[in-house]
């Protein structure tokens, strides 16, 4: 199946659920050539996320003559990744540490429009997983707010692969989401859903989500 005729599939499932809904679909173009880069942005994608910063950065490269491509980072941030990642992309979503929010600040260039940044929260509380547990949720977002090379929008969340209802885990971030924006009201996004979960996402108040395998298909494993 082509990239075209996936793409229509996921439209036509949103808006199945709600046609008046603005939802963000973020093309998650990791381990993917160039090429099927391309066929997407020429399908109207705008939005594509990466997860590895050398093969990011090699395609944000590849690719700089489509100035009007939005580059997020999705994957977990090591402390030596934050000067490329700073340098390099539109958005980071997943950041759950003061360091890395610091380093991400000093390192964005002053020519830089501000780093767009989302709090990955821990919703499912796996020891074993990156995110921000909900009660230092609010310390970090304080924080988060008051750097001045950076423009907090909201939350992330990946949760637990292994529970077959996400409906309590979606339906907690959005919970979340709508208190914080009491106290940050210029916070508009809410990152959640993948290429299984998408539609639930969705449902339970996502306005963006991150899909690879539905749009581009299979990957080949990295080695």
């Amino acid at each position: 199946m082509s990239i075209a005729s996936r793409s229509r599939i996921i439209f036509d499932h949103i808006e199945d659920l709600d046609p008046k809904k603005a939802i963000k679909v973020l093309a998650v173009s990791k381990i993917q050539p160039i090429e099927a880069i391309i066929e997407a942005y020429h399908l109207g994608y705008r939005h594509f996320a990466e997860s590895y910063i050398q093969e990011a950065v090699q395609k944000i490269t590849q690719l700089s003559h489509l100035d009007d491509i939005c580059w997020h980072f999705i994957g977990p941030i090591q402390s030596n990744k934050t000067r490329q990642i700073a340098a390099h992309f539109d958005w980071v979503q997943s950041v759950d540490r003061v360091k890395i929010l610091q380093r991400l600040c000093e390192q964005r260039k002053q020519t830089q429009p501000p780093l767009n940044v989302l709090i990955q929260v821990n919703i499912s509380e796996e020891g074993s997983k990156s995110g921000v547990l909900v009660k230092d949720l609010g310390e970090l977002a304080e924080f988060a707010m008051s750097l001045p090379r950076l423009k907090l929008r909201g939350l992330m969340c990946i949760p637990q692969k292994q529970v077959k209802d996400l409906q309590p885990a979606f339906a907690k971030m959005f919970e979340l989401y709508r208190y914080f924006q009491k106290t940050y009201p210029e916070w508009d996004t809410l990152s959640m859903g993948m290429s299984s979960d998408y539609l639930e996402a969705i449902k339970q108040g996502s306005n963006m989500i991150r899909i690879g395998t539905n749009l581009f298909g299979s990957r080949i494993k990295k080695t």
